[in-house]
């Protein structure tokens, strides 16, 4: 752990070094959602220019980042992409941009994903707002003996999703007529797809949504004091509640077609002063 936060001052470090405004929030797109998002922007960098060990993506994840600038506002540090703990990172990696954008003045963290319907009621291309989460991928980044002044050593995580900020999102979204519902997710390493008996256990254990992200960042966020959101895209049924098989590509075509859902949604949270509001006593 002593190893990682030299590593992260080291990030801190190079990103005053380049001379780019610390953020006020932190923004992680899944699978083919990185949508182009209508704010103005300081421009796009590799993602590889503040991770300290190669790096690779997978389909739908371009691992850029981007400054953008609401006006009057904090800027945001938006991320296209993100890694997964099944491409072979440990959890510590897995989160380090969380980490790394809470140093740099983050607050508010949200992410986006895309996920499978566990619950049939949920139908593919459904937004929805993730409530709570189940942590059934075997890993915690919080293993080991992080810094005392990141976080609590057992943090509470009752109110992991923001109600604030899920009110926040709800808000835009009916200005913009978007329907958005709500549900708990299930984060599993992946990277093989759920069996039909897996996706019957996850909604016996109270799962709607299943994928393979989100759940390490929120945990590494909320430990450090974010307020954490996160709005998934149900792409497509889970296994065994349709017939045919399951494919990335299909996952991929599904957010491509959200994007301009996305990016109006965005655009105008993120024009919100109360989304840059810090953690309150008793909330998220």
């Amino acid at each position: 752990m002593e190893h990682l936060a030299g590593e992260l001052a080291a990030a801190v470090a190079a990103w005053d070094g380049r001379g780019w405004p610390r953020p006020g929030a932190l923004l992680i797109s899944g699978s083919g959602l990185a949508a182009d998002l209508d704010l103005p922007s300081r421009g796009r960098r590799p993602l590889q220019e503040l991770i300290p060990w190669p790096i690779h993506a997978v389909a739908g994840h371009p691992l850029e980042v981007e400054v953008l600038a609401p006006p009057g506002l904090p800027p945001v540090l938006y991320s296209h992409g993100r890694l997964h703990a099944y491409q072979g990172y440990t959890a510590q990696q897995t989160v380090f941009l969380v980490r790394l954008g809470r140093l740099l003045g983050a607050r508010t963290l949200l992410l986006t994903n895309a996920s499978g319907a566990v619950q049939p009621t949920l139908v593919a291309g459904s937004l929805v707002l993730v409530t709570d989460h189940l942590n059934l991928t075997g890993l915690n980044p919080l293993y080991g003996a992080p810094p005392a002044d990141w976080g609590p050593r057992f943090p509470d995580m009752a109110r992991a999703y923001d109600p604030g900020l899920r009110a926040l999102l709800r808000r835009h979204a009916e200005s913009l007529g978007l329907q958005l519902a709500e549900g708990v997710y299930a984060g599993l390493a992946g990277p093989s797809y759920e069996t039909p008996a897996e996706v019957r256990m996850l909604r016996t254990l109270g799962a709607d949504l299943v994928g393979m992200s989100t759940v390490l960042e929120v945990i590494a966020g909320r430990h450090m004091g974010m307020r954490c959101a996160c709005l998934s895209l149900a792409s497509n049924p889970a296994a065994g509640i349709v017939d045919t098989p399951l494919d990335h590509e299909e996952v991929l075509a599904a957010g491509r077609q959200a994007a301009s859902r996305l990016r109006e949604l965005f655009g105008r949270a993120l024009r919100d002063p109360e989304l840059y509001e810090p953690a309150a006593a008793g909330r998220g």
